[in-house]
């Protein structure tokens, strides 16, 4: 990456890197959590049956009506093994639309080519070694190739994993003797997932939020250019919320939130307003008071999850808004018992 300003700057061509498969991770394959083990285990505790069922009910009816349902999520339901919950809904068509931090599509890519993700971050962060894989510059290398063919960053991650051409004009520029040639568990792969189902994964990033940032490999441009293109994706996917619609947002503090919040801005300025059976649900394990909510003095009013998500939106458009409190191990299963089983 150019730079001409007058400030210091890192040079990444020091860093080091080490292969992907001598990493020590936390999550296995053999670990997640699969459409069959949700729907032979004992159901959650009533209160969390109560608080996951309107929003069970509100998925059902809007995929009756062919309304959109979006689900937003942070890295953690990844890590925590629920891809193969979200590849299910992909397939039966339950959700029109996954979103996800950029953090999340380095899990699922992890999970796709080694089976493995999630390193012990005090082990290895004071020898700096922290996000140091090679293999990132696969992620690297894949969001340039994407961004040199105008795609996005969700699509040009699918296609690494599913598209036998674009992955090997990725590796021709990347491939090192010894790193993987191939995805080992691509059936797990969400990324992989949305290739064959045509629901689209947007990613949104931050720069210098991931560890693909600190590689030598890394592109600015690229994951900017990619992502952005996700940004409009979603936006195009809320315009269909003018008849109706649900959007859940699960463990995204302030990303989801946000570019939702600027979604709606975006659609509504451009003439298009949503309709009331808009309902929003967000899953998080703080407690939700609504009274705060137009508090600025209180702290849970810059809970940007609660306030946009659950309150704001919802509110604007005469809709309905709900938070689940809990764990989203013992929360999410719920919502897929519920709306699949």
């Amino acid at each position: 990456m150019k730079y001409h300003g007058r400030y210091p700057i890192f040079d990444p061509s020091c860093i080091r890197t080490y292969p992907l498969a001598t990493r020590q991770n936390k999550v296995r394959w053999t670990g997640l959590t699969h459409p069959r083990d949700v729907l032979a285990a004992e159901p959650a505790p009533a209160e969390v049956r109560e608080a996951v069922a309107p929003i069970a009910q509100a998925v059902r009816r809007a995929r009756a009506n062919g309304w959109p349902v979006v689900l937003f999520t942070g890295a953690h339901v990844l890590k925590n093994g629920f891809g193969p919950l979200i590849i299910d809904w992909m397939r039966r068509g339950v959700i029109t639309l996954y979103a996800v931090n950029t953090a999340g599509t380095i899990h699922d890519f992890e999970l796709a080519l080694i089976g493995e993700t999630s390193e012990h971050v005090p082990n290895v962060l004071g020898r700096g070694e922290f996000g140091m894989a090679y293999e990132f510059c696969y992620i690297n290398e894949a969001i340039r190739e994407g961004n040199r063919r105008a795609l996005g960053y969700g699509e040009s991650l699918s296609r690494m994993i599913a598209d036998d051409e674009f992955r090997e004009t990725v590796l021709a520029r990347v491939w090192r003797a010894g790193a993987p040639r191939a995805f080992a568990h691509p059936e797990i792969s969400v990324l992989n997932a949305s290739a064959e189902s045509g629901v689209p994964v947007t990613a949104h990033a931050v720069i210098g939020g991931d560890v693909i940032d600190q590689h030598p490999s890394f592109d600015g441009e690229a994951k900017g250019g990619t992502s952005a293109r996700d940004f409009l994706i979603f936006v195009e996917h809320i315009r269909g919320f003018r008849q109706g619609g649900v959007l859940i947002n699960m463990g995204s503090a302030v990303i989801g939130p946000e570019v939702f919040l600027k979604s709606v801005s975006m659609v509504c300025n451009a003439g298009d307003v949503l309709s009331s059976n808009l309902v929003t649900a967000d899953f998080d394990i703080r407690p939700y008071q609504p009274q705060a909510m137009t508090d600025e003095r209180h702290f849970g009013y810059y809970f940007r999850d609660q306030k946009s998500v659950v309150t704001r939106i919802p509110q604007a458009f005469g809709g309905r808004g709900y938070y689940a409190q809990g764990d989203q191990l013992v929360t999410f299963p719920e919502l897929f018992r519920q709306v699949t089983g």
